[in-house]
């Protein structure tokens, strides 16, 4: 729903003018080659533009004068963080200022009584974790690039991670906002009150937007109390489908892991080839349930025996929090790992109901093979959230194609299991005709009704979602 044109080289030169007026000229890139270091994220098959210029804020006041600046000029805007997103939702658009946030990375406030942290978008997921924990705190969201990735990606995805099973996902720890809008007017939202339901939940709108309707330059997030450290389990499967019947299990016992992820063979391997691990090949799946409970000796042996009731040839609990780590450490490498496979990867991140997750396994497996290709899968199990990776040569033409019809066709399926086409990913360039398919026209229709609302000239991050 793009309303605007790249700027012509005259404009250029105006825009460049104008923002050194109210920016100072180290927060001004210019130079091509270093501003095309800026035109993507770590997404495949999504285009991106030449930005005309990357400008760096430090503060709020200097995020409100590009967005005047924007507005006066009819130039788009591309807000960033780390640029870790997986659908090419930070990715530029010819002629367009990138607004990079990574310099806004203050901690702000820890309140230990209010049990919240005020931060800047910039701030990195797992610098926030080691500081609230300071204060024996908290933060639940950790995604797997959580060492790489910023709160304010984090906030505009929507993003998820290993815990969320437990500790749900980023939207439920976002109590307030400071947005700039497109017209560089500033606008709170929400609260830093334990609860609070006055007018219409702006905050959860701005959450997973994708930096389309405005810029969120201040986070109120909600903390919880650092909970014991956490054991974690091993158990080898002979098939996808025996370990999604032990987390079916799981769930249905009323059990609550912190944590309940699952690893293919194919990832085992990669993960192996990369790190040497040493993890078990000989496994079709790898389960890994964790419990942060004050007895997690005892929780994993009831999930021990629910696995091994759903056919697990060998359960194994960690004995210490240290080889627990070194199992969580060989989660987070996968999709790592399966890049080293072919050197490049497509993501999938189609979230189904618990109870179809068996389904989605077998049906991954099937597209893999009508298509010849290695797709390893991760998921957050516990939460039916699963990661197909398309391994693929891109300079093999066929087998690129190949991989791009293998990655709608798992997109299709999530759907027709009653899923949906992204649980932490974002929709970004990505999955536009996706959103379009699974929340119909008249939901079309009215979240552009939204977007216009917001962004009525169409400069926030024009081309994604829609």
């Amino acid at each position: 729903m793009s309303r605007i044109e790249a700027p012509h080289d005259e404009v250029t030169g105006n825009l460049l003018d104008r923002l050194l007026s109210g920016l100072p000229a180290e927060a001004v890139l210019t130079d091509p080659h270093v501003t095309a270091s800026y035109a993507n994220d770590m997404a495949s098959f999504c285009p991106a533009g030449s930005p005309a210029v990357v400008v760096l804020p430090r503060t709020v006041e200097q995020v409100q004068h590009v967005l005047r600046i924007a507005t006066e000029l009819r130039v788009p805007v591309v807000p960033q963080g780390a640029r870790t997103g997986l659908s090419g939702g930070a990715n530029a658009s010819d002629g367009c200022i990138v607004l990079s946030l990574t310099k806004m990375d203050r901690i702000l406030e820890i309140s230990p009584v209010d049990r919240i942290a005020v931060v800047e978008p910039g701030v990195i997921n797992a610098a926030l974790s080691r500081a609230v924990g300071e204060h024996g705190l908290y933060y639940p969201p950790d995604p797997s690039s959580w060492e790489m990735c910023t709160i304010g990606g984090n906030i505009g995805t929507a993003s998820g991670g290993l815990c969320c099973v437990k500790y749900g996902v980023t939207a439920e720890y976002v109590l307030g906002l400071d947005v700039v809008l497109a017209d560089g007017r500033l606008m709170s939202t929400g609260r830093r009150t334990a609860k609070g339901v006055a007018g219409y939940d702006l905050t959860r709108l701005f959450v997973g937007s994708e930096g389309s309707l405005g810029i969120v330059v201040r986070a109120i997030l909600a903390l919880k109390p650092k909970p014991p450290e956490q054991l974690v389990l091993a158990a080898e499967f002979a098939s996808g489908a025996a370990a999604c019947d032990a987390v079916c299990r799981i769930m249905a016992g009323g059990h609550v892991p912190s944590l309940l992820e699952l690893m293919d063979r194919t990832t085992v391997k990669a993960v192996n080839d990369l790190a040497h691990m040493g993890l078990p090949e000989s496994t079709e799946a790898l389960l890994l349930a964790a419990f942060d409970t004050p007895d997690p000796a005892a929780d994993l042996a009831a999930v021990g025996a629910l696995c091994e009731a759903a056919g697990a040839t060998q359960v194994v609990p960690a004995d210490d929090v240290a080889e627990s780590e070194l199992l969580l450490k060989a989660r987070r490498l996968s999709l790592t790992a399966l890049e080293a496979v072919k050197g490049t990867t497509m993501i999938d991140d189609v979230c189904v109901p618990r109870s179809r997750l068996g389904d989605m396994l077998e049906g991954v497996e099937r597209i893999a093979q009508k298509h010849r290709l290695t797709i390893g899968v991760v998921a957050h199990a516990g939460d039916g959230n699963t990661h197909p990776t398309v391994c693929f040569d891109a300079q093999d033409p066929d087998e690129s194609r190949r991989a791009r019809e293998s990655f709608d066709e798992i997109m299709a399926l999530g759907l027709e299991l009653g899923g949906t086409i992204t649980g932490e990913h974002g929709v970004g360039v990505l999955k536009k005709e996706w959103l379009a398919r699974e929340i119909g026209p008249v939901g079309v229709e009215m979240q552009q009704a939204v977007k216009t609302a917001f962004d009525p000239l169409g400069i926030l991050n024009p081309g994604k979602l829609f």
